[in-house]
């Protein structure tokens, strides 16, 4: 961390330990910690260092730790979802992986002893998961169709891989940014519809022509915490589709670093920078740090279409081709997943996968002569491209099966009463339902059209149990806005009727005859 006046003298615990060693430096370490056993090691290397590489320690499964990747843009391929699937076969029923929010995959049941092994074939195949984890930046997330639709604006697939490079030295680690004084989220949006939730993140960029030549308005600032919620608000600035998107993010990031707080984990990120400084004086000190002139905003952006979520079948703009969306229900995959998406991204198309915010995946460049054989494969019998209209838009953290944070267990709750309610309920159209263990809000709860928050509420019996905080009003696309709170502590066994009363009033819902 960079000295300067306003840093404080008094430091959180997080980076007291972080000003003792850098987190990138267990890197060295991990063939040592694979001899000695994940119980001999040092706590806090344990719990807290590994995160930079990646490496979560989960008191709800000892011994098993998650590991986070990076996948920028939400690309992939065959040859790494072969490998994933390779890595996750010899733990069983204990190995299993999340599609997350942010594009990306997290790998649970790892075990340390096979840590080194599992890192040396992620690099063979091109993979990292270098900084994926606490005080750095998260996955960097783009349009899952950029590249394929002909109405794109920008692909934006190579500058994503510019920032993540630049961030992480290439994946090998950086330590220019492996202390922030709290994680942070960047997007960049190709296409009209918003799909990588603008809002949400501390810096995105969204397509916005100024004076005939298209680039990119920056907004800066969103974020979701136990404490507060603020959508990201407008630099006021502008850049060209090219290395000065690389350079703010630097600078930003460099700035963050330099001046953000480190006493108060709950007031550590961005917008409380911006709230600190006054948006022109933040703007001034990122604007200072720049080789070239920061242009003003734009006085539009291009986010003008609804939403999509890219399941079903679509055609490209490569003559001949489609994408097919396919509904991965609330983003959880095993071994044999893997092994077969591989396989029929390799059979029906040219081995590329993309994965989606929606925690879905799309297989791209499938022959319109193989889309009939496509869609009969048994694995598509789960994989659907055509969902039912509350599955079709369920979102889910991973909750407290793998999460210590998770207050609520999510994912198979989630599915459970989305099913129960479709099976009573006729829907005149799809309605987004989020569910989050813990107010770190990872299933974003806040811009869903019904969303909960887990917490813990009072019974029948006046007793303690699980239950949920109810968010509506989230809107993603375009005018996207964040949803707020409207029911407090309803316990998940009532849970049930009380969405079905939502549904019916607020969505037209009516009951099976």
């Amino acid at each position: 961390m960079t000295q300067t006046a306003s840093t404080p003298t008094k430091l959180n615990k997080f980076e007291k330990f972080k000003a003792e060693k850098d987190g990138l430096a267990v890197k060295a370490e991990l063939e040592h910690f694979a001899q000695i056993g994940w119980e001999a090691m040092d706590e806090t290397d344990r719990d807290h260092r590994l995160k930079w590489l990646g490496i979560f320690s989960r008191p709800v499964t000892p011994g098993r730790f998650m590991l986070r990747l990076r996948t920028p843009s939400g690309e992939t391929n065959s040859q790494r979802l072969r490998v994933l699937g390779e890595i996750l076969q010899p733990y069983g029923d204990e190995g299993s992986a999340d599609i997350t929010t942010r594009q990306n995959l997290q790998l649970r049941g790892i075990r340390l002893e096979d840590v080194p092994n599992i890192f040396r074939r992620l690099e063979e195949a091109g993979m990292t998961s270098m900084q994926s984890g606490m005080d750095n930046v998260r996955n960097i997330t783009a349009s899952p169709v950029a590249g394929l639709e002909a109405d794109e604006l920008l692909d934006t697939r190579e500058l994503v891989q510019q920032v993540q490079d630049m961030i992480t030295n290439g994946g090998e680690g950086n330590p220019e940014f492996t202390n922030l004084p709290r994680k942070f989220n960047i997007a960049i949006e190709g296409s009209r519809d918003n799909s990588v939730h603008a809002e949400i993140n501390d810096i995105a960029f969204v397509p916005a022509y100024r004076e005939g030549i298209l680039g990119f308005n920056v907004l800066v600032g969103g974020f979701f915490s136990s404490t507060r919620c603020a959508p990201a608000i407008p630099l006021e600035a502008w850049v060209e589709p090219n290395q000065q998107v690389v350079d703010l993010c630097r600078a930003i990031l460099e700035v963050f670093r330099d001046q953000g707080s480190r006493a108060n984990r709950q007031r550590s990120r961005l917008m409380w920078l911006i709230d600190e400084l006054g948006l022109d004086g933040f703007r001034a000190a990122v604007a200072a740090k720049l080789s070239w002139d920061l242009l003003s905003g734009a006085a539009e952006d291009e986010i003008t279409w609804e939403k999509r979520d890219h399941l079903g079948v679509h055609p490209q703009k490569q003559a001949g081709l489609n994408y097919v969306g396919l509904l991965v229900p609330v983003g959880r995959l095993n071994a044999a997943d893997f092994l077969e998406l591989a396989r029929l991204a390799e059979v029906y198309g040219k081995g590329e996968v993309r994965l989606t915010v929606e925690q879905n995946v799309i297989i791209p460049h499938v022959p319109d002569s193989r889309l009939e054989a496509l869609l009969q494969e048994p694995l598509l019998a789960t994989f659907t491209t055509t969902p039912s209209p509350l599955v079709r838009s369920l979102v889910s953290c991973t909750g407290a099966q793998f999460c210590n944070f998770a207050m609520v267990e999510t994912k198979q709750r989630a599915l459970d009463i989305a099913q129960e309610l479709e099976a009573e309920l006729d829907f005149p159209r799809s309605v987004r339902m989020h569910w989050t263990g813990c107010p770190n809000s990872c299933g974003q709860p806040q811009v869903a059209d019904i969303g909960m928050l887990g917490t813990k509420a009072r019974g029948a019996d006046g007793k303690p149990t699980e239950g949920v905080d109810i968010y509506m009003g989230g809107k993603v696309g375009k005018d996207a806005q964040l949803g707020s709170r409207v029911m407090k502590g309803i316990p998940c066994d009532t849970l049930k009727s009380v969405l079905q009363d939502l549904l019916i009033k607020e969505f037209g819902a009516t009951l099976k005859g």
